[in-house]
């Protein structure tokens, strides 16, 4: 998933609740390297959350416990070129982990839908495919 996701599900649940839940009840596992780790903290941190550092750890304490932490190799794996450079490490780390979807609400991302052995899906089209 990538950070949008899970802040979205974190932060104001709504249309993502669900998202949140599913991890929670080990329905899906979401997956973290450093990088994305670090971007998530980065994120939590923007004024416009407004969030002090104890709901930043609340909010933290929500995911992380049922989060996979993998490191990435070095050097990434073959990856399609993606518009956004930025996308490219969540790309890296579903290959590595040969995960069963990159679920993203990013457009970048998803216009490499069928452009590579790996699924690529938004967060509708996994809980479709999971019955949720």
């Amino acid at each position: 998933m990538d950070t949008n996701l899970v802040l979205s599900a974190l932060l104001f649940g709504g249309r993502l609740a669900w998202l949140r839940l599913a991890w929670q009840r080990g329905q899906l596992q979401p997956l973290l390297c450093k990088e994305t780790a670090e971007e998530l903290l980065r994120a939590l941190c923007y004024p416009k959350f407004a969030l002090s550092q104890q709901e930043r750890l609340e909010v933290l304490a929500e995911f992380l416990p049922y989060a996979q932490v993998l490191p990435l190799p070095n050097p990434w794996p073959p990856l399609p070129p993606c518009r956004d450079a930025k996308d490219a490490v969540f790309l890296a780390l579903a290959f590595h982990a040969s995960a069963d979807a990159l679920v993203s609400g990013d457009a970048d991302i998803l216009s490499l839908q069928g452009c590579c052995e790996l699924r690529i899906c938004t967060a509708q089209a996994l809980r479709e495919a999971l019955g949720l």
